[in-house]
């Protein structure tokens, strides 16, 4: 057997000796986290459930694709490729679904050329912007959200741009 089988039981032992010697009760304490946890689920979800939604009406619009039509010229002036369009523009909308454009791009270019390259520095390179959004700003008093998604927005791509002036050296 291996002795990864082994660390989560040993933390748990762990937790119940520390909290006999401290003579913490466990269950009220236990209850208490579910019941905080429960509150901020309850407070983040309709912004989680409001971006979700938005994505998937931004895509199945069509809007989506026009969106691409327009800025694919900028696309082309910083020598973004174009197998990389699509993620670029999900990514700040959906984790999950720039997962399988990623997939899409290793599918069809092959995982160790250029365009994998650089899917693969969008993808780890950057969070779904408007997911982060949601959740800080459910949470923050401050709700001006414009500039924090603008500058979020605006760092992703150019991280693109210098992935794209990068991943020219390692192909």
């Amino acid at each position: 057997m291996n002795i990864f089988s082994y660390i989560l039981p040993f933390f748990v032992m762990a937790i119940i000796i520390v909290s006999l010697i401290k003579k913490v009760e466990v269950y009220k304490v236990f209850s208490s986290g579910i019941t905080s946890a429960l509150q901020l689920i309850f407070t983040i979800f309709p912004a989680i459930l409001s971006v979700l939604l938005i994505s998937e009406l931004f895509e199945k619009s069509g809007l989506y694709n026009y969106f691409l039509k327009i800025v694919s010229p900028l696309f082309k002036t910083f020598s973004i490729p174009e197998s990389v369009y699509k993620l670029l523009i999900l990514k700040p909308f959906s984790g999950s679904g720039s997962l399988a454009l990623l997939d899409e791009v290793f599918s069809r270019y092959g995982a160790s050329g250029y365009d994998a390259l650089v899917a693969s520095c969008i993808f780890g390179s950057s969070e779904t912007t408007f997911y982060i959004s949601a959740l800080y700003y459910s949470k923050c008093k401050n709700k001006k959200a414009t500039k924090g998604i603008i500058i979020s927005l605006l760092a992703t791509f150019i991280s693109t741009i210098f992935a794209c002036f990068l991943c020219r050296f390692f192909v």
